[in-house]
């Protein structure tokens, strides 16, 4: 064999090669510091003194990486054990000598130590090579051994300078001394950094392939162990040129050394690799993940990081993933309707064309792929044709379709940072499998969060359009206006004070003057302007009529109901008692708002939120296990006739009110919820249940401003909550309230007890005026019968006066 190649079988040579003692362990320190002086080391004889007088002495110790335990990342899994997020320096996956291939074992040894089980550690012909590379009389070689890579990784900075070279010599001796080689092999396996957070073989392999190590065929191999000189520049993803030619050089190098046969060489330079460019198994739901992590390190500190906690939630993968799809599918049907901003970036195209593909790959690198929507850089544009590339390096077309959601963009008098030219970054999105789209990165964003309403297990959250993109959590963080998806806070009080779904109460002008309200005049609006003068309360939620709602909201009073918005999970100091609570212009995040309507769904019980279910330590011992949630009177907030009456309300939107695409989409009756639209359409909402899940929908811009003047809750974040919905609900039967006790039917209509027909509020507001007002001292309402018409509504409180100058002042 010759003197250059490893024995064939390493390890039973490294199973049976002595350790060296003391005494030839100094010798080979001088040996080794000799080298160092061959490489150009100048004061040999000084360096070798402070080498064994001070240097030696003074390492660390190795002994613990006998028993090698390196750094486990915190690991966040759904409820069904699907990989969530990673948190950690490290993304590793321990795996022993024992079961790593032989394959890759050749593949690192033939180009990183070829003589790995020859030499004592240092490589005395390796550090002569680099002496003469240094000196230019020859290509580099590379010096640094395995073992010194070990030392290097494990204990050194990465500082460059003489005497972190001799700590390096000295620490390998150190580990050939205390280690087999094959300890040392599997520390050098798992612990080497090879790109996109992945530390060691296997866990590389899981990365770029998307297999376990053990599979990998010889070409595989071969890529992956050319990553360890420069984790990034031979990134087979990022840089897959470099990363070729790398790899077919490391093929050459394992036919030279007998690890593979001349024919298995060729073979594996034809192979064509299937790189796996993003995890699919991985669940989008970088936020909930987030979250997590933010209360495990409250929880255990720094130490999270380290010490391989395993956390399972209670997200479910399938019903994230849907709520992940809906989110990105409604912020960009959104984005579609809006004006073209141009391109991300504009590049020089050099004419030669190997420097042209170098400008190409770091502008897509600088802006990488979000999801679906891709990068690329415009070779070619014309008003009916784009020609662009990706880093594949293959020009595509875009024509027809494909081009009109950017039309300005591609008109002679587009501005200059708005026109598609040659050297433009763009996004592009596959509409087939030959076509494309341009469009461009949102700038709205949005939150969703399904609840189970009896558990309060989060199944689902979302918390803005991209996390890479914007790390701030709208679900938990964003405190918006919600607009009339509040009211029904609002008419849950008003049961309470006798006013049924059949009291009437008039969609009529309301104006308050500066002296009623000590500032200001107030003169409230419906959304679409127009007055329809006496409806039902069923009609009036349904219709989502702000006039009714204040009205009604005289009667309960603002102190009384601000209170009562308490019981649903909400603080009452961002809902002042002033008037315009009834229009929702306090301040709720979408996660209160889908806890409040679950109070609804689940028959009046507040359930808190809850994403944690389990951790564990790395070996699986039980660190913390949530407790199970069974409904009890003590969670009981409002009486069970209330939800179910307000469930009634909530369930006419859906049939025939602002949300009843959810009924005609969905084919089915068991749907409850209620649209928002704040004023000039800034914040867009809806929210709502069935009795298994509830879910609330948020769109808007971070810095609030006008949608668009046709926006609503039910245009845009109504086909999300529907979306989602579809697939949440796709095995479930219809379930329908049964009434609980206390209640009276009549006349197709619940009352309480108590507050039955002919009794409780009959009427509000019925002699203030109204566009098309009937005459007379009776007003009759279509499908209700006839009702007295009753005194107003007492004039607006001292309290109210105040919200509603301030209301201007801010």
């Amino acid at each position: 064999m010759p003197q250059d190649e490893p024995p064939k079988n390493p390890r039973k040579s490294a199973a049976v090669s002595p350790r060296p003692g003391l005494a030839r362990l100094l010798v080979r320190l001088v040996v080794g510091l000799a080298g160092l002086a061959a490489a150009g080391v100048a004061s040999l004889l000084i360096l070798v003194a402070l080498a064994l007088a001070v240097a030696y002495p003074n390492l660390p110790d190795v002994g613990h990486l006998a028993d090698y335990r390196p750094k486990l990342p915190l690991q966040v899994l759904t409820a069904d054990g699907k990989p969530m997020g990673e948190f950690g320096e490290e993304r590793r996956n321990l795996l022993p000598i024992r079961e790593i291939p032989q394959v890759m074992i050749d593949a690192v040894l033939s180009i990183e130590d070829a003589r790995f089980f020859e030499h004592s550690g240092v490589d005395y012909r390796g550090m002569v090579r680099a002496a003469l590379a240094n000196l230019g009389q020859a290509k580099s070689q590379g010096a640094s051994t395995i073992t010194m890579q070990v030392a290097r990784n494990v204990y050194l900075s990465a500082e460059k300078s003489y005497t972190r070279k001799i700590y390096e010599v000295l620490l390998t001796f150190k580990l050939e001394h205390l280690l087999t080689k094959e300890q040392i092999l599997e520390i050098y396996m798992n612990q080497i950094f090879l790109g996109q957070r992945a530390y060691g073989f296997s866990m590389a392999a899981q990365t770029y392939f998307g297999k376990p190590l053990k599979d990998v065929s010889i070409a595989e191999a071969a890529m992956l162990a050319g990553l360890p000189k420069a984790p990034s520049a031979f990134n087979p993803i990022s840089n897959p040129k470099r990363a070729r030619v790398r790899q077919l050089h490391i093929i050459d190098r394992m036919r030279e050394n007998g690890f593979i046969t001349a024919a298995e060489a060729e073979a594996a330079k034809e192979e064509k690799l299937r790189l796996r460019r993003q995890a699919p198994e991985r669940t989008r739901a970088e936020f909930a993940a987030e979250m997590v992590r933010q209360a495990i390190v409250a929880q255990y500190g720094e130490e999270a990081y380290t010490r391989g906690l395993v956390v399972t939630t209670t997200i479910r993968s399938d019903d994230q993933q849907s709520a992940y799809r809906a989110v990105r599918q409604g912020i960009m049907d959104f984005e579609s309707r809006q004006v073209y901003r141009g391109p991300e970036l504009f590049i020089d195209l050099p004419s030669d064309p190997e420097r042209r593909d170098d400008a190409i790959d770091q502008a897509l690198t600088e802006r990488p792929d979000n999801d679906d929507l891709l990068s690329a850089v415009v070779l070619e544009a014309s008003p009916t044709r784009v020609v662009a590339v990706r880093q594949d390096g293959e020009p595509f077309t875009i024509t027809g379709e494909g081009l009109r959601p950017v039309r300005s963009g591609l008109a002679e008098r587009a501005g200059p940072n708005v026109r598609i030219r040659p050297g433009a970054v763009i996004r592009v999105m596959r509409t087939g499998e030959k076509t494309w789209r341009i469009t461009q990165l949102p700038e709205v964003e949005a939150a969703f969060v399904a609840l189970d309403p009896k558990t309060g297990d989060i199944r689902a959250l979302v918390g803005g359009f991209d996390f890479q993109k914007n790390k701030f959590n709208h679900v938990t963080q964003a405190w918006r206006q919600p607009g009339s998806s509040f009211k029904p806070f609002i008419y849950s009080a008003a049961l309470e004070k006798g006013i049924s779904p059949m009291t009437v109460v008039n969609d009529a002008p309301l104006f308050y003057s500066a002296r009623e309200t000590g500032g200001k005049p107030w003169e409230p609006k419906n959304y679409d302007g127009q007055f329809e003068g006496p409806m039902s309360v069923r009609r009036a939620l349904a219709r989502s009529k702000n006039m009714t709602s204040i009205r009604i909201l005289q009667v309960v009073g603002t102190q009384s109901a601000q209170q009562w918005v308490s019981r649903f999970g909400f603080d009452p100091q961002r809902h002042p008692p002033y008037l315009t609570m009834a229009l929702g212009a306090g301040s709720v995040t979408p996660m209160q708002m889908a806890t409040g309507y679950g109070v609804f769904a689940n028959g009046g019980y507040l359930v808190q939120p809850r994403l944690v279910s389990r951790v564990t330590d790395h070996q699986g011992k039980v660190l913390y296990e949530a407790p199970k949630t069974a409904l009890d009177e003590s969670m009981r907030v409002i009486d069970a006739r209330n939800a179910f009456v307000m469930n009634s309300l909530l369930q006419e939107i859906t049939r025939s009110g602002t949300a009843a695409r959810a009924q005609s989409t969905l084919k089915r009756p068991d749907l409850y919820g209620k649209t928002g639209t704040t004023n000039d359409a800034v914040d867009a909402w809806f929210v709502g249940f069935h009795p298994s899940v509830v879910a609330a929908t948020w769109v808007g811009y971070d810095t609030p401003r006008n949608l668009g003047s046709r926006e609503t809750g039910g245009g845009l974040s109504l086909p999300i909550w529907i979306s989602y919905m579809s697939h949440a609900l796709k095995s479930q039967p219809t379930q329908e309230y049964q009434a609980p006790a206390g209640l009276v039917r009549s006349g197709g209509e619940w009352f309480y007890e108590e507050f039955g027909p002919g009794m409780g509020v009959q009427a509000i507001g019925l002699d203030d005026p109204w566009p098309g007002m009937a005459a007379p001292e009776q007003a009759t309402v279509g499908g209700y019968g006839e009702f007295p018409l009753e005194p107003a509504p007492p004039p607006v409180r001292n309290e109210d006066r105040r919200s509603i100058l301030d209301l201007f002042r801010n």
